[in-house]
């Protein structure tokens, strides 16, 4: 039947009661037909499938989703909560070990039973629910109705049709999973590994009702082609997978509901709405299995497009009300969709961790999405916290992770916090003055185990600004003499490390705040100088300067350069040595394909493109000396295609490794300006992350690390050894013993310098 063209009546708002139309009737689209029809609106919904058709199982839903149900619609959050299953416990099982962790509050329902509730909740208040029917077009329906709802799932025809407005980005994953079910109900959230003889398995289970569970089983594509369920039908591959994971199963069986091995496929767009048509659920985002999301998601879509809606119920306002239920939404979904691709990430990289300590990999998976983090868990189940930190080294229930020492070489950390290499452009003709004096002393007498200077270059012309510092004339090893003394003295305890660099093809440019990036004026006079680089790429084509590509004899003359910069910092009595090989500086640009072009032994393939900074390594282990540590700064991705891939990136920090550098630190990009970071709290470190793993290396883990909360984590999931923080000690250059004060802790590992005693407790800040 077609619709009826578009008219009105008063409604609840204080507007026109509009025409709504929902193309799919999933969970999100069926809640938001019903709260928009509660608003006096008149609502027809289109289905493809049959009233009681339903894919999966169970779904999980969050307290805070319950408590929007609950404020929005309490029919529909009454019917729910007669319906689920709560439990707070999650059981990880590891080389047959099971590790409980509580107190973590879980309710959860058949999807049958949900679409059901929703069902009736929709006919109760006059919805058309049109079932078993061809999916309209959203975009013709939107002629003839004030609002359009496309909730038409994952595989959106009414996104593919408008993809020129919603402009999506899809991603598959790199792994294979299939939704099953068994006839029990688990009782804890389960997961499972499975180390088979084709590699690596898991299996996610949880109850949905007293008794059946949902179960979830996940393996690596390459995984899953050696083990040949690539070639089995649903019958048997729940046959089989029942028989890898027989007794997380108690010996039963598995059995599927249309079920199929499929990637996860996450779609992010641009643009949510066209028009009066909108995108809702898995038709606009996609979040990850492994963090219960996609109901959960959908539904909270519902709830905001229909306050959107209340607060602009008139039909004129309709492009109005989906922008603010955009505006709404998109935050809370990008921060959803961040922690579900980490959480995705991680167990794509499963076999990387099953090796770790029964207790650490069970943190390592709980904190896996960064949402739960080490202070999360310890209100949740401090005992298990507790055990997680003994086997860390943790002397005490009073000394954080951050707090424990850390040996390299010949030197010992008092604690895991390191002060990150950061570059103040304030050096007259390379030489460090009292603004580099007050800066490092400051952060040292802050409590960190290790200050970092900035990028010491080790010429002239290897310089990033006309502000930055150096150490290739003894003016400059004095003023650098002055500082570490000052340091060693004033802030016993705290080491002091050098990073050496040379800026390559990134150099004469201007300083930070006068235009990042931006090259100094060209011509005589202007402080212009010429630039070298492994090829002639500039920087920023059309706007930088092309350097020279270095010819083999040049490399010794470099080579030289640095061994005689760190001959002159072991005189001024730097405790570490950092050689900088990553944001695209020289010897980095040696390292990625996208700035090395280079056809003779130093250019082509990965170990090739090693050749040099190896080089440069070698020969300045050889000068530095041997008590003393080294590490090397390595960019673990360009953030562009054709980059340093994570496999490279693997074998540059084992190539290090084996030359004797003793930690690697991660960062990322800077490597070329067409970079398109994947910005986030705490995004590098999973780069750091698989590098340890999969090495036993060592790492410094770098980008956006803000909290004591995520350096202990990080640290207690063995994710890094030290952790490295710049702009918040900028904002704070007492960050470290304030993390300390934060957590009562008052050892060793972060005394407070005697003058500064009095401040050791926040002052008051009123009168009560």
């Amino acid at each position: 039947m077609p619709p009826s063209p578009r008219s009105g009546h008063p409604s609840g708002g204080g507007g026109s009661a509009m025409k709504v139309a929902v193309v799919g009737g999933g969970p999100g689209g069926l809640y938001a037909a019903a709260l928009l029809a509660r608003q006096g609106h008149r609502v027809e919904v289109w289905e493809a499938n049959a009233a009681d058709d339903t894919f999966g199982f169970g779904v999980v839903l969050s307290d805070e989703t319950l408590g929007g149900i609950e404020r929005a619609d309490t029919e529909v959050y009454a019917a729910l909560s007669a319906e689920f299953v709560r439990w707070d416990d999650i059981d990880v099982v590891h080389r047959g070990r099971i590790l409980t962790s509580g107190g973590h509050g879980f309710a959860a329902l058949g999807r049958r039973r949900l679409l059901e509730i929703l069902h009736a909740r929709c006919a109760e208040l006059g919805v058309r629910l049109r079932f078993h029917t061809r999916l309209p077009a959203a975009q013709a329906l939107g002629a003839t109705y004030d609002l359009v709802i496309a909730a038409d799932g994952v595989h959106s025809a009414t996104r593919e049709a408008g993809a020129d407005t919603f402009r999506p980005r899809l991603d598959t994953g790199r792994s294979r999973y299939i939704w099953l079910a068994a006839d029990f109900a688990f009782d804890a959230f389960r997961f499972e590994i499975a180390e088979t003889e084709h590699g690596v398995m898991q299996l996610h289970g949880y109850p949905y009702c007293a008794d059946a569970s949902t179960v979830i089983v996940e393996m690596r594509e390459e995984v899953w082609r050696a083990a040949g369920l690539d070639l089995c039908d649903e019958a048997e591959s729940a046959s089989r997978c029942a028989k890898t994971f027989s007794e997380a199963l108690r010996g039963r069986a598995l059995h599927g509901n249309r079920s199929a091995w499929t990637a996860f496929r996450t779609v992010v767009n641009d643009r949510w709405s066209q028009g009066n048509v909108t995108l809702l659920g898995d038709a606009a985002h996609t979040a990850h299995f492994s963090i219960g999301s996609g109901t959960k998601l959908a539904v909270e879509d519902a709830l905001a497009l229909a306050e959107a809606v209340r607060e602009r119920p008139d039909p004129a306002d309709v492009p109005a009300a989906l922008a603010a239920y955009e505006a709404a939404r998109r935050p809370a979904v990008a921060s959803t969709q961040r922690a579900a691709a980490a959480s995705m990430r991680w167990f794509e990289e499963l076999a990387g961790y099953v090796d770790q300590p029964p207790r650490q990999f069970a943190f390592n998976l709980l904190t896996r999405s960064r949402r739960v983090t080490h202070g999360n868990l310890r209100l949740r189940d401090e005992r298990f916290t507790r055990a997680v930190e003994q086997d860390f080294g943790c002397p005490d229930p009073a000394t954080p992770p951050m707090f424990t020492p850390y040996r390299l070489r010949g030197l010992t950390l008092r604690n895991r916090v390191v002060v990150s290499p950061m570059d103040i452009y304030s050096a007259t003709d390379g030489v460090p003055g009292d603004l580099h004096l007050v800066h490092l002393g400051a952060r040292a007498l802050g409590g960190a185990g290790l200050v970092m200077t900035e990028m010491v270059c080790v010429s002239a012309e290897g310089r990033i600004t006309p502000g930055c510092t150096g150490l290739y004339t003894d003016e400059q090893a004095a003023a650098w003499t002055r500082i570490a003394d000052f340091v060693h003295t004033s802030a016993p305890g705290t080491a002091l490390g050098v990073q050496l660099g040379h800026a390559g093809r990134k150099g004469s440019t201007r300083r930070m705040w006068e235009g990042m990036d931006e090259p100094l004026d060209a011509g005589a006079g202007t402080g212009n100088w010429p630039l070298v680089a492994a090829s002639p790429l500039p920087y920023r084509p059309g706007l930088s300067q092309v350097p020279h590509e270095l010819g083999v004899a040049e490399l010794a003359g470099i080579r030289a350069l640095f061994t005689d910069a760190a001959a002159r910092a072991a005189g001024c009595g730097f405790d570490l040595l950092e050689l900088h090989c990553a944001h695209g500086y020289l010897l980095s640009g040696f390292l990625s394909p996208l700035t090395n072009h280079r056809t003779d032994a130093y250019g082509g393939s990965p170990a090739a493109r090693m050749r040099f900074p190896l080089e440069v390594f070698d020969a300045v282990r050889e000068v530095w000396p041997a008590d003393r540590p080294m590490t090397v700064r390595i960019s673990a991705t360009d953030w562009a295609p054709g980059g340093t891939s994570a496999e490279e990136a693997v074998a540059i920090a084992a190539a290090f490794a084996a030359h004797g550098a003793d930690a690697i630190d991660v960062s990322t990009g800077q490597v070329v300006a067409e970079e398109e970071p994947e910005y986030g709290r705490s995004y590098q470190t999973p780069y750091a992350d698989r590098i340890r793993n999969a090495l036993g290396v060592p790492v410094i883990a770098v980008g956006a690390v803000s909290s004591w909360d995520d350096v202990n984590s990080l640290l207690l999931a063995g994710r890094a050894d030290l952790c490295a923080l710049g702009r918040p000690h900028l904002y704070d250059p007492h960050w470290t013993l304030h993390a300390a004060a934060e957590q009562d802790y008052a050892g060793p590992a972060a005394p407070w310098p005697a003058p500064y005693r009095a401040g050791s407790r926040p002052p008051p800040t009123g009168r009560g």
